[in-house]
């Protein structure tokens, strides 16, 4: 049986633009046989629904909060997915199993190389977790100097210079009543929920560096928003989305080279179409 199933799992999902990424790329790709769905997973329904998937399954988009609790279930997961401790790609191969890996941190990379973001001096972080996670993987090969990483807990940032050190990248951590000093740093990646950078906006410098801000919805954020009119370089949640996105089809498909212009184009109407 062809392997043409795919789906993105999580919890809330209803919000995910992930299958309208797939969806026009397989219709780009002429790959109108493939089917690309989405799925209410939280962590205690996980095991059941991997354990019902069949032969006809290619791949599935992992989100919150199911991108560590899926590891125990696989068969095996990339260097890359390792290095964070955290999957949200899974591939099924021709021999059955089961491999995860982590597309948002190339992900992030490519899509601050798109922007001409390839070395930095320094960098800061807003926010812990999965994504502050990845982000510090891709500074790990673009930042020279120290990563400052925002956090409201002494624990969040026990774990973010645990995950500097097993990364090979120098983090310093800050509480978050400082958070507006990050915002003098040449790239900051904003990992946060909704609404918890948008006191920050008031505080963006004169003449403000490269901000990613992996928010698409809603957006801009009031940083965003912000940043632009202080003449800033701006990335946003969909540039990483589109990007890892570009990732997860090609190694579902087996297709060397997903067309990232159409993806792009989709998820840019269907944002418009929620407003």
């Amino acid at each position: 049986m062809s392997r043409i199933r795919a789906a993105v799992l999580g919890s809330p999902i209803e919000h995910s633009l992930s299958p309208v990424l797939h969806r026009a790329a397989y219709q780009e790709l002429g790959l109108g046989d493939r089917s690309y769905d989405r799925f209410e997973i939280d962590e205690a329904a996980l095991p059941g629904f991997m354990a019902r998937l069949g032969p006809e399954w290619a791949g599935l988009s992992l989100t919150m909060p199911l991108k560590r609790a899926i590891i125990p279930l696989l068969d095996g997961i990339s260097d890359t997915a390792a290095s964070v401790e955290t999957v949200n790609t899974v591939v099924f191969t021709e021999d059955g199993r089961k491999v995860g890996d982590n597309t948002d941190i190339p992900g992030l990379l490519a899509a601050l190389d798109e922007q001409g973001v390839q070395k930095v001096e320094s960098a800061a972080v807003l926010g812990a977790g999965a994504t502050a996670s990845s982000a510090l993987a891709a500074l790990a090969r673009i930042c020279t100097g120290e990563v400052t990483a925002y956090v409201r807990s002494e624990a969040r940032a026990a774990e973010m210079r645990a995950w500097g050190e097993r990364l090979g990248v120098e983090v310093r951590t800050a509480d978050w009543s400082r958070a507006a000093e990050a915002l003098d740093a040449p790239l900051v990646i904003a990992t946060t929920p909704a609404g918890a950078t948008d006191e920050l906006a008031a505080s963006v410098p004169a003449a403000p560096g490269t901000l990613f801000d992996v928010l698409y919805d809603p957006w801009p954020t009031p940083l965003a928003g912000a940043w632009t009119h202080g003449g800033g370089k701006l990335l946003g949640g969909l540039d990483l989305l589109v990007h890892q996105a570009v990732l997860q089809v090609e190694l579902m498909t087996g297709c060397p080279i997903a067309p990232l212009a159409a993806m792009r184009a989709a998820g840019e109407a269907a944002l418009r179409a929620r407003h």
